[in-house]
């Protein structure tokens, strides 16, 4: 029987989804619940029906997890950035792995796995350098936080409890010097009006911050005072730069950038190394764990000073300037302009001359290459949620590359894409599940893949 929106029903939750909420099944129909935890049974009603699945909501928790615990922050249910709250910390781990473990089940079909216990951190908050927030203006006041769940109401956010307190702190100051200068906000139904987002990033080591507000008219109006006021509030700024989109865009960076007082790029050390960052550039977000992750990363690569190394969709070189003391050669590419010269320039404040990095995307340079004679040794990816392009797997492939190491933060699209790779002549060595981000369900990966020599 076909569930129907309304019903009520008695539900065992099985597992955790990907979007962190509990699955189970009834009749045989996989039905989705908020906040529910494995292991227990639920009295749920059912919100929602689609062709594949159902959607609930807990009305009763008839028999209750251990690992279930009061969600620290006031807004956690409005707000959505988090979903894992009300659970233990070391539950959550052991969820996370299991997320990795299903996805491969399910489309990898290789068991058992090699994967490793989830890499968590001993202080699972305020391990956040950077916020991105829309702003609107309610009632007379401007609010600046995260849009609810399946809605596009925006949740007023203050001291978000998983970024850092000088991130907080900056943003309170925006918002109200935006206030106190009657600085124009846009509203996205008359597409009109001035500052869109607020975007800014912090170094947990240098005590640097970038200010970015993404403005649709250009220039801001009182731009000059609105610069002198945050510039003389936020003594720990270097970097103040205003990003113009016009667009009707769900996108929050529009194409062109500018920077109206201080530096280009702001700077962050991990592991002795210093990194440049432009406005728009992508860099991991959480510091204390990125540099954990690296190491899995260096662990995995098993360089010893001789191999050339591809980082592909390299974003600032993060990943490939981590190697580069222990490879002869590093090559990355990515399709953000910027991201590349910021890489360039990391290179060369951390005297590394044997990085060379190109403007383009992985899926069309590694080709392009292969067939020209170029041969790695290793091959780092840490691409987009949506995975590999078909080109570079093919190109990991016909090439026989003999290590590959994927850092994905996708266990579906992570699972997908090395089931091809499996099929075609890889082996899975192992996999490293990482939290990078606490509280939430996303979960970080490194796989290792090593070619079949006898395949």
């Amino acid at each position: 029987m076909k569930l129907k929106q309304g019903q009520v029903i008695r539900l065992p939750i099985r597992r955790i989804g990907i979007n962190g909420e509990g699955v189970g099944y009834y009749q045989k129909q996989v039905v989705f619940v908020e906040e529910a935890i494995p292991g227990e049974y639920v009295s749920a009603r059912i919100t929602e029906v689609k062709k594949k699945f159902a959607r609930g909501e807990i009305l009763r928790i008839q028999k209750r997890s251990s690992h279930r615990i009061s969600a620290p922050c006031p807004i956690y249910r409005q707000c959505g950035g988090c979903q894992l709250q009300h659970i233990d910390y070391p539950m959550q781990l052991r969820l996370k792995r299991e997320l990795v473990e299903e996805a491969f089940s399910r489309y990898a079909d290789r068991t058992p796995l090699p994967i490793q216990e989830t890499l968590g951190m001993e202080e699972p908050w305020a391990y956040r350098n950077k916020a991105q927030l829309p702003v609107q203006r309610q009632g007379g006041r401007i609010v600046m936080g995260m849009y609810s769940p399946s809605s596009h109401r925006l949740i007023d956010m203050k001291g978000c409890m998983v970024q850092h307190p000088e991130t907080n702190q900056i943003l309170d100051i925006a918002r109200q010097t935006l206030t106190d200068l009657s600085i124009s906000i846009y509203d996205e139904g008359k597409h009109r009006g001035a500052i869109r987002n607020v975007v800014v990033r912090y170094g947990f080591e240098t005590k640097e911050a970038q200010l970015v507000l993404i403005s649709k008219e250009h220039p801001i109006p009182k731009e000059d005072e609105l610069q002198k006021e945050l510039v003389r509030r936020l003594p720990q700024l270097v970097s103040l730069v205003v990003n113009h989109n016009p667009q009707r865009t769900s996108l929050i960076f529009g194409e062109q950038s500018r920077v109206i007082w201080g530096q280009e790029t702001m700077a962050e050390e991990l592991g002795g190394r210093t990194y440049h960052l432009s406005a728009p550039a992508f860099f991991q977000l959480n510091p204390n764990q990125t540099s954990r992750l690296y190491e899995k990363v260096a662990t995995a690569a098993g360089l010893t000073g001789k191999e050339t190394v591809v980082d592909a969709y390299c974003g600032t070189g993060t990943i490939g300037l981590w190697l580069a003391n222990q490879a002869a050669r590093v090559i990355g590419m990515d399709t953000v302009a910027e991201a590349i010269a910021d890489a360039k320039m990391n290179a060369k404040a951390n005297h590394i001359d044997h990085a060379e990095y190109h403007v383009g995307a992985a899926e069309d340079l590694l080709p392009q290459w292969i067939a020209a004679g170029f041969r790695p040794d290793v091959v780092v990816a840490d691409p987009p949620r949506t995975g590999l392009g078909e080109a570079f797997i093919q190109t990991l492939l016909r090439t026989q590359i003999p290590r590959f190491v994927y850092v994905s933060c996708n266990p579906s699209t992570l699972a997908k894409d090395c089931s091809v790779l499996l099929k075609g002549g890889y082996q899975v060595r192992s996999i490293q599940p990482v939290d990078m981000f606490p509280q939430t369900s996303q979960v970080e990966s490194v796989v290792v893949l090593d070619w079949k020599r006898d395949s």
